[in-house]
This record gives structure tokens, sequence and C-alpha cells, in this order.
């Protein structure tokens, strides 16, 4: 698998990672057993990137991530804090950050975390000199080795690249997501910050598998939130309305290569784009997983299919989303 340096951490991972929320909880419900089978996948099909956090099931992504630690040296794992209090600014303060990441390394098994993100936090929290001087704390002290954010917003992520500690950014990008590629992108190319790509399929809808007949399970985000009723609605869909979605998704079928599904385009599509670093698709069993991967050893699109996509999401997508986030 192609190789790219996951901005400050100075790491060289595979462009293809995985991301375990699916593993955790809001997705439906993933055994134990297959939760490890579908990491072990993953990674024989050559991804040494895992995205989790402390608040997918309550520690448990991470519980079953660091079992497979035990036995899968040299990955390199990315968590996430924040999320389990009340999303009040207040609460990130250097004790519960330590607090936070102590309870990761000890679901993970590790001594120091490979990189720790801020989890979507209110977006005060981005301008406030004491967080930023209480992660640069937690790299003193090796609970972390290098920190980053995960954002909501391109001005949060613009606003977090600012400072000089910050090694990666997270943040939605997709065929349904365009807007990160007109600022973000290049401000994290000239800063040297990693670029995390997530919710690449648009929460599914971008693997070309649902349709006006499908149902989610009532524990999944899919049925649960959106409308934004449990957190930002831009995490499910991308928080482009189901129906658009679909009508997106058909339109841009044709633009699939014969050797392609639907999902790796859309996640080719990504890794196509200048300054990304990785891309995070979840999976809930290991043929996903297998799949996700491959689309690494994919060619680059075209050109004219690159255009193709902008065209569907100036017409279709736009008007919804890009003003928004």
């Amino acid at each position: 698998m192609e190789q790219r340096i996951l901005g400050k951490t100075g790491r060289n991972i595979g462009v293809v990672g995985l991301g375990a929320w699916q593993l955790g909880a809001d997705w439906g419900e993933v055994g134990e057993d297959e939760a490890l089978a579908t990491l072990e996948a993953a990674v024989d099909s050559g991804v040494t990137f895992i995205d989790t956090a402390d608040v997918y099931g309550d520690g448990r992504s991470e519980q079953i991530v660091g079992r497979l630690l035990k036995d899968r040296p040299g990955l390199t794992v990315a968590t996430k804090m924040g999320r389990r209090v009340a999303q009040e600014p207040s609460a990130y303060t250097l004790d519960n950050f330590r607090a936070w990441t102590d309870r990761s390394r000890a679901n993970l098994g590790v001594d120091t975390l490979d990189l720790v993100q801020l989890h979507c936090p209110p977006t005060p929290v981005y301008s406030s000199d004491a967080v930023f001087d209480a992660l640069d704390t937690l790299v003193d002290e090796g609970r972390t080795a290098a920190y980053g954010v995960s954002v909501e917003t391109c001005e949060e992520a613009l606003t977090a690249m600012a400072r000089p500690g910050v090694a990666t950014v997270q943040i939605i990008l997709n065929a349904f997501r365009l807007k990160p590629l007109e600022r973000v992108l290049p401000a994290a190319a000239e800063a040297g910050v990693g670029i995390i790509a997530r919710v690449p399929l648009a929460s599914g809808l971008l693997s070309g598998k649902y349709d006006e007949s499908t149902v989610f399970a009532p524990d999944d985000h899919r049925t649960y939130n959106r409308h934004g009723e449990a957190f930002d609605v831009g995490e499910t869909f991308s928080g482009v309305d189901y129906a658009t979605g679909l009508e997106a998704v058909r339109r841009l079928t044709p633009l699939v290569p014969e050797q392609m599904t639907t999902a790796q385009f859309a996640l080719r599509w990504i890794i196509d784009q200048p300054g990304v670093s990785v891309v995070i698709p979840g999976a809930r069993t290991p043929g996903q997983a297998r799949a996700n991967a491959a689309a690494a050893e994919a060619p680059p699109l075209s050109a004219d299919t690159l255009r193709g996509v902008r065209e569907i999401y100036d017409e279709l997508i736009r008007p919804q989303v890009h003003h928004r986030w």
C-alpha cells in the first residue's frame, strides 16, 4: 500500500486506514470476535493506521484495538478525547486531559499514545491558549507522542492549524463534502499538518448499497441522528438529505471505473486529493475491510472523472452543505 507521512507525527502510514467507530457503538451490534477479525483483515491488507475514540462504546473500541496491538506491533493508533463529558469549554483542562489519556492508555494497553485528538470540542476550545498548553504538557509527560484535532468546520481546522504543536487535523472529506479542498488542505500542506479524512463514504451513502427502502437499526445513528438529534448532523450522511444523497449516488455511478466498486471509487477520490495523509473508512466485517484497503491499489481517477464529481456536487449537494461546515 502507498505510504504517506502523517503530518508532524513523522510517522509513515498506509494511505487507507481504518475508522473504528463501528466496532464500538452507534452502527448496530458488532460482536467482539467479528470486530477483531475485521481489524486483522484490515492489517493483513496493508492498513497500518487505526482511528478510535474513548467514547466509542465507552471504551469498547479502544479495548478491542488494544487486543489487536498485543499481536500486531508497529501499528499507528490514534484516539480521541472529550466527548464523554458535557460539552462545555471549561471541561477541557489539564487534569481532565491527564485522566482521559490515562484511561485511553489503559484501554489500549500502551504507555504512550501515538496520537490523541480533541474530539470535535466546542468551537471556543480551539482559541484557548490554556488548552494547547495542556496538550503540550501531555507530550512533555509522555502520555502521548503527538496531538491533533478532529473538527466539524473548516474554520475550526484553520484556527487549530495556527498552533505549532498541532500534528494532524481530522475532517469530513468526501464527494459530498468538498469545502475542505478550498483552504484547509492547502493550509495543511503548507504547515506540514497531516489530514485524516473521515466519513469518507458519507455514512455508507457513497457505497451505493442503499435505496429508499433501506432500514437502519434503531441503535444506528443513521436512524436516530438524521436531523442532529444526538450530535452534529454533519456526521450522519455528511449532513446531506438522504433522498438527495441517493440521487447524487445514482448520478455518480456512471463515473465509476469498471474495476472498482462505488465505495472504492469514493475512497480513491479522496486519496487523489493533494494534502490528504490517510482516509479512514469504517468496516463491520473482514470483507469490507479488505475491499476498502483495495482502493489504495486502484489507479488515480481521470481529470474528466474528477470534474464530473464536482459537477454533481455543485448541482445537488453544495446548496445543502457548503455554507454549513
